[in-house]
């Protein structure tokens, strides 16, 4: 890439500039003159949801979801990434093991995208499976930043070798759009296995008890839902054969809200969470997943008909939160018949083979200070909110070392636990031991505590947060550093 002096002047006000320019300009493990793979272009541009509901965001390459990108395990990429925004932006490679300069989050030292910049990235994708990439800005108060956005693209990562059990492949992203602040509410309790443990019950009235402000703090809710843009009754229905055995890929691409998805008449085999394969496929009546959870699963086209597969909240469906399925050769209005509630269990998919014996364990505990920060909720992790300026909560790590994170929540809201660059392994949730469930995003229930484990096999800085945006941006964050 060419840089005049306009261009340099331009450029030099921004803060990233100096530190990072031979970055900004190659990119880590690029090679000058290369020709990139892939392009992203970040951008204002219009979803048209329905006919009379168009609405303005910033999408990848003008489009929502950005492009479905298709890459080989192991085979070395380069990504050329265009910011035509007024502002710095970041684009998270989500569940992808690689270094912290390109992963995608500022707090690892993943340089910025200029304003009205570019910056090459390259990388080896790895593991194989279903990934995402995504913004990774702050938004705090403005719903015009960050996961708020329509910056959200699905990745996948061709495995060295596919069985290829299904006939054919589709792609579902679940988003909310037109975003508003709201005071209070409580979140729904009943989509995770496991009872409130008492000691956390006490902690987070506490905490309640303690706070300056009585009342919660702001939540986000939504007018308008759509999968893959489109809300319900508008865009192309999928169109399936009787006897076809389809794999369904889906991503929660929300900015904070758990979704849910049901095919009437049909039942869902999980094949992998978060793009991994489990350890025991098992087949379900409705997928539940928290922010940035994605599921594959094989569903066998058996019930003709045309039915709608949507979300089991009625309102949300309402408002757009469905997709038409229509069989060949069938006709008439699409019938949704609600599914006999369920609540989702980590453990059905995992094994029984006892949990390794971890090097150390770091325990951390949740709470949530109501409206402590100008009406939003301040996030703690063992008493401290994450900041910026000392880079801290921050652990150690000490690579090739088995870790255990313990986390117990002390609040009432649902939490999708996120750590970059590594993949982690269930072992308790919900009260239950379990094993082979390999995950890069995990929801902890209201007073409920999980254990997981992880390998410190990736160095670099590391983040680990909760993957709602409003947590993570008041305080609900923390970094781990290798020693």
């Amino acid at each position: 890439m060419m840089l005049d002096r306009r261009s340099l002047l331009t450029l030099a006000g921004s803060t990233t500039l100096t530190a990072t320019l031979p970055g900004w300009v190659l990119g880590a493990g690029s090679i000058a003159g290369e020709k990139a793979d892939h392009t992203l272009r970040i951008g204002t541009g219009l979803v048209e949801l329905a006919p009379d509901r168009i609405i303005s965001t910033t999408l990848y390459n003008g489009q929502f979801p950005g492009p479905l990108l298709r890459l080989t395990e192991g085979r070395r990429v380069v990504v050329d990434i265009f910011n035509d925004t007024d502002t710095p932006e970041l684009v998270h490679w989500h569940g992808q093991k690689i270094p912290s300069d390109v992963d995608g989050a500022a707090e690892e030292g993943t340089p910025t995208i200029p304003p009205h910049g570019m910056r090459r990235v390259s990388f080896v994708p790895r593991p194989s499976g279903f990934r995402f990439y995504h913004t990774h800005v702050v938004a705090q108060g403005d719903l015009d930043r960050g996961m708020y956005t329509g910056q959200v693209g699905p990745l996948y990562i061709e495995p060295k070798d596919n069985p290829g059990a299904y006939d054919r492949e589709i792609v579902l992203v679940l988003k909310e759009f037109e975003p508003s602040f709201s005071r209070g509410g409580d979140m729904a309790m009943d989509v995770l296995t496991g009872a409130p443990i008492a000691e956390l019950v006490q902690m987070g009235r506490a905490a309640d008890a303690a706070a300056r402000e009585k009342a919660k703090g702001f939540e986000v809710g939504y007018d308008s839902f759509g999968i893959n843009g489109k809300m319900l009754g508008h865009g192309e229905p999928i169109r399936v054969k009787q006897g076809e055995r389809v794999l369904f890929h889906v991503l929660n691409g929300s900015a904070g809200e758990i979704r849910s998805l049901a095919l009437p008449g049909h039942v869902f085999r999980v094949v992998a969470l978060d793009g991994n394969p489990v350890s025991t496929q098992a087949e379900v009546p409705v997928l539940w997943l928290g922010t940035a959870e994605r599921i594959s699963a094989i569903v066998q086209m058996d019930r003709p008909g045309i039915w709608v597969m949507g979300d089991m909240a009625d309102e949300d469906r309402r408002r757009g939160m469905g997709i038409v399925v229509a069989y060949d050769g069938q006709s008439g209005k699409p019938v949704w018949i609600t599914p006999k509630p369920v609540r989702l269990d980590y453990t059905r998919f995992g094994g029984s083979r006892a949990a390794i014996a971890p090097d150390e364990t770091i325990e951390m505990t949740i709470v949530k200070h109501n409206a402590a920060l100008h009406g939003f909720n301040q996030w703690t992790l063992n008493g401290e909110a994450f900041s910026m300026e000392m880079m801290r909560p921050r652990y150690t790590l000490h690579e090739g070392r088995r870790y255990r994170l313990k986390v117990r929540n002390a609040s009432d809201d649902i939490h999708p636990l996120h750590l970059h660059r590594h993949s982690f392994e269930l072992t308790r949730i919900g009260g239950r031991p379990t094993s082979g469930v390999i995950k890069d995003v995990v929801m902890l229930g209201g007073f409920q505590e999980l254990e997981c484990d992880f390998v410190a096999d990736n160095p670099g800085p590391t983040l680990f947060h909760c993957h709602q945006q409003l947590h993570m941006d008041f305080g609900f964050m923390a970094l781990f550093d290798y020693a």
